[in-house]
């Protein structure tokens, strides 16, 4: 258990916390405001006896803390914050740097790529998992080797939030699950010996762009699949990237990749290249960005809400994406999007 997992708070209470994301300051109050994880924005107030420590991500305790100014404090560090009795005055703040997030982060994610495989599962027997997944060759399998000794992690059904994630076992993985393993890769890089498993139940949309809410951090597409709308929420930790446009680009390309776009694979990555790891190096893109009118493709935690879901991945500019999905299923262009749905599964960039 880290510093950083909790999210209570209620300032009349003795003790009560905060843990959330700095999203704004306002100097003429003397305060910061922090968006909590469910999406609530909380201003909380500094006092000349504040106490503000930094630590680093992943600390379990504070013997490793850095006293730091409160003008240190940036957009987009994670906090803690512990409560003065009945105000909302910060007692004490604690704080994840965003840079240091940021590199641990990095580091994280490439030693997954590196050392791990992902896809859905397709059949689990004994101490064997075989994952599927779409490369450019075609669908491709991957076995993973577990035991009940190494770690596993379930997404929760209502958050996209790696820090939200549960414990689990080897007997809460189900058939159609997304699966990300790391640990002793094979020579082809096909199999794992896992340390590591991250897994959850997901489902992945494709739909059109019909309404945008800035004010709320979500929009309104038609989904391709069931041709109703479907809300999608954009929290802090949803990942979004845009699809190149393809056709625009001329010179130094193969296949369609962009000239200066490395391909999927590359140095440590051995194995075929899948869609997946393509993904993963489109260009990030922001909220403001999204364009009534264009496509996207969204993947999620599946829950039990009703004509809603929050992003984990969402992917705009996506068309070349769903044709090229149809294509590789054996449909033409105009497919539908529960084509899309079987055979091209977006694999998820965790978020820690």
């Amino acid at each position: 258990m880290t510093l950083f997992a909790g999210n209570s708070f209620s300032p009349a209470q003795s003790g009560a916390s905060l843990l959330g994301t700095i999203s704004g300051f306002k100097p003429e109050d003397a305060a910061i405001e922090v968006s909590a994880e469910k999406g609530a924005i909380s201003t909380i107030r500094i006092a000349p006896g504040t106490v503000v420590q930094r630590v680093a991500p992943g600390e379990k305790d504070l013997k490793n803390a850095v006293a730091i100014r409160a003008t240190d404090l940036a957009a987009g560090d994670r906090v803690l914050v512990r409560f003065v009795a009945g105000a909302d005055e910060a007692a004490r703040i604690i704080v994840m740097p965003a840079a240091e997030i940021g590199r641990r982060n990095e580091a994280d994610r490439r030693d997954w790529q590196t050392r791990g495989v992902a896809g859905v599962v397709a059949a689990k027997k004994g101490n064997e998992i075989t994952l599927r997944t779409r490369s450019f060759q075609g669908e491709i399998t991957a076995t993973v080797e577990v035991n009940e000794k190494i770690s596993y992690r379930r997404y929760a059904p209502d958050s996209v939030s790696f820090a939200d994630a549960k414990a689990s076992g080897l007997a809460e993985v189900s058939i159609g699950d997304q699966l990300r393993a790391r640990g002793e890769k094979g020579p082809d890089g096909m199999k794992v010996t896992a340390a590591d498993v991250v897994f959850g139940t997901f489902v992945t949309k494709a739909g059109t762009i019909t309404a945008i809410d800035s004010e709320k951090q979500e929009i309104t597409i038609k989904d391709r699949e069931t041709n109703k709308t479907l809300t999608v929420k954009v929290a802090a930790d949803s990942q979004l990237n845009r699809m190149p446009d393809f056709g625009a680009v001329s010179g130094g390309t193969s296949g369609g990749m962009p000239g200066g776009m490395r391909g999927p694979g590359g140095p440590g990555m051995a194995g075929p290249r899948d869609i997946s790891q393509m993904l993963e190096r489109m260009p990030s893109t922001k909220f403001e960005d999204l364009k009534a009118g264009e496509s996207i493709v969204v993947s999620s935690t599946k829950n039990a809400g009703n004509g809603a879901i929050t992003a984990i991945t969402l992917l705009s500019n996506a068309d070349a994406l769903i044709r090229m999905a149809c294509s590789l299923a054996g449909f033409g262009p105009f497919g539908g999007a529960s084509t899309y749905n079987r055979k091209v599964d977006i694999q998820l960039r965790f978020t820690f």
